[in-house]
C-alpha cells in the first residue's frame, strides 16, 4: 500500500457485490461485470408469474387462518367469561332473596341497607336483572307456576302473585320466577276423555 500523505496506509476498499448497483447486472468473481445467461424472458416471466400466484394463495390462506382462529379465541374467551360470571351470579342469588325478604320485612336499614344497595348495583353493572312482576302474562319459558287457581279478574293465565323473582344475565335465564298462577273461571276443565257417543 502506497503511504498517504500523513504517513498512514489508507484503507483499501474493495466492492465483493455480486450485482452491480449501478446497472443491474451480476458480476463475476473478478469483480467484472457478466451478462445474465440468455433465457427466454417470456418463459422465465411465466414462471414468476406463478411463482407469484402460488405465494400469494399461501399468505391468503394463512391469512384467512389466523382470522379465524382470532375470531374463535375471542367467542371463546366471551363464552367462557360469561359462563363465570353467570356462575358467581347464581350462587348469590339466595343472597338477593334475603335481601329481599329483609326489605319487605322492614328490616332494610341503617348500614344494611347501604350494603344491599351496593350489592344489588355491582350485580347489576355486571349485566344481572330481576323479572317478573305481578300481572305478567304467565310463560313457562320463564315463570314456574308454584299454585295455580281460577279468577274471573284474568283473561289469559297470569301471575297473580310473584313468589320469588326470575333473574336474567343478558338473555340468559339464571332463574325463573316462581309465581303463583290464575287463570280465567271460564276456561274449560281440562278433560281425559274422549267425545261419549
Amino acid at each position: 500500500m502506497p503511504p498517504s500523505e500523513n504517513g498512514h496506509d489508507e484503507p483499501v476498499i474493495r466492492d465483493n457485490r455480486k450485482i452491480d448497483p449501478e446497472t443491474g447486472q451480476v458480476r463475476g468473481a473478478s469483480g467484472v461485470q457478466q451478462e445474465a445467461p440468455a433465457e427466454a424472458p417470456q418463459a422465465q416471466d411465466g414462471e414468476l408469474a406463478a411463482q407469484l400466484a402460488e405465494r400469494t394463495a399461501d399468505l391468503q390462506r394463512l391469512q384467512a387462518e389466523y382470522t379465524n382462529y382470532r375470531r374463535r379465541v375471542e367467542r371463546d374467551r366471551a363464552a367462557v367469561r360469561e359462563q363465570s360470571v353467570a356462575g358467581a351470579l347464581v350462587e348469590l342469588l339466595p343472597v338477593l332473596d334475603d335481601i329481599g325478604r329483609a326489605r319487605d320485612h322492614g328490616e332494610l336499614t341503617g348500614g344494611f341497607a347501604k350494603v344491599a344497595e351496593s350489592l344489588e348495583a355491582a350485580l347489576t353493572k355486571l349485566g344481572l336483572s330481576a323479572f317478573g312482576q305481578k300481572g305478567d302474562p304467565f310463560d313457562p319459558t320463564v315463570h314456574e307456576a308454584l299454585m295455580h287457581s281460577y279468577s274471573p279478574e284474568v283473561t289469559e293465565p297470569t301471575a297473580i302473585e310473584v313468589l320469588q323473582p326470575g333473574y336474567r344475565l343478558g338473555d340468559r335465564v339464571l332463574r325463573p320466577a316462581r309465581v303463583a298462577v290464575a287463570e280465567p273461571e271460564d276456561a274449560p276443565p281440562a278433560s281425559n276423555d274422549d267425545d261419549d257417543n
